[in-house]
């Protein structure tokens, strides 16, 4: 990618970023209700009220509250807590090594389940264990996450005890205790999302083996898996690598849901908690990271299309 395409590709990144903070910051403080009010109680009367409020700055015009909390954010100052007084990235980065350990833990048990069975279901489509194999992952679609990890649990937890029901152990203080207390909520979340990416493991390998370069590898002997290894791998890489840009926001949103089933307390659990306290700078600050994460992420992604394709490179070079 030459200097003035990474140049309009970073210029992008960060006015999407600037867009999504103004977004977030209109949006939570549209919520209803007030924040003064649910400090000072039922019994507070409309002047004590209007007088924390303007103690607290909420009676500020808008725009002037968002370039200071922006402005902020911008140094690594995410503000005050208005409801337990503390700054918001002390409440914000220890639940957030909790919450990016189960998503990359649960992407990479998708990845594991969808690739195989994707695959399986694509070369072997035209016998019975294809079938059964694309069934299956029809079968995962349909079943919810929580449902799942409710499932996992009766199991595995309570039948089994093989694992803990719930809770969390941080890495350095257990090693052990921290990947059992992850296994669960981990399949939880990647069991359903392996089933969605191998639908389209599925689809990108039965578009490649439909290439007269894949018939020509086989003409001259290759086998079916050893020709896709060899020659197909990169084009479902791309068709993959999209679907995973996409997914992201879903893994977020299922991480909060398997969070509060497992009793985790994560950065999902701490943003639910936020929004029924209306703690509107510590909602603003983990939706902000999280909505970040993801631009970010979708950035990294498409960087990495040229590396895998170099035909897109060639494409976007040339404009």
């Amino acid at each position: 990618m030459n200097p003035h395409a990474v140049a309009r590709r970073i210029i992008g990144l960060v006015v999407s970023l600037l867009v999504a903070s103004v977004l977030i910051f209109l949006a939570t403080n549209a919520l209803p209700g007030s924040v003064a009010g649910i400090l000072l109680g039922t019994q507070a009367s409309p002047e004590e009220v209007a007088a924390l409020e303007t103690r607290l700055g909420l009676d500020r015009p808008l725009v002037i509250r968002y370039l200071e909390w922006i402005s902020g954010v911008v140094v690594g100052d995410f503000g005050t807590s208005m409801i337990s007084g503390q700054e918001v990235m002390s409440q914000i980065l220890p639940r957030l090594g909790i919450s990016v350990w189960l998503i990359v833990s649960g992407m990479l048990i998708a990845l594991v389940v969808a690739i195989p069975l994707g695959t399986h279901a694509a070369l072997r489509r035209r016998h019975l264990s294809g079938f059964l194999s694309s069934m299956l992952s029809q079968v995962g679609l349909a079943v919810p996450a929580f449902w799942a990890a409710m499932w996992l649990v009766i199991v595995f937890a309570v039948h089994l005890r093989w694992f803990p029901a719930g809770g969390y152990v941080p890495l350095t203080q257990d090693p052990a205790r921290w990947a059992s207390h992850l296994a669960l909520p981990a399949l939880s979340l990647g069991l359903v999302q392996g089933s969605l990416l191998s639908r389209y493991v599925r689809s990108a390998v039965i578009e490649v083996t439909g290439e007269d370069w894949f018939r020509t590898a086989r003409s001259v002997g290759w086998s079916r898996w050893g020709a896709l290894l060899r020659h197909g791998s990169r084009n479902v890489a791309i068709s993959l690598l999209t679907v995973l840009g996409l997914q992201i926001a879903t893994l977020l949103v299922g991480a909060i849901i398997i969070e509060q089933v497992f009793s985790i307390q994560g950065l999902g659990s701490r943003l639910l908690r936020a929004v029924s306290q209306r703690d509107l700078v510590l909602v603003q600050g983990i939706v902000l990271i999280l909505v970040w994460t993801v631009l970010v992420i979708n950035f990294v992604v498409d960087a990495i299309y040229h590396v895998v394709d170099p035909r897109l490179r060639n494409t976007r070079e040339a404009r």
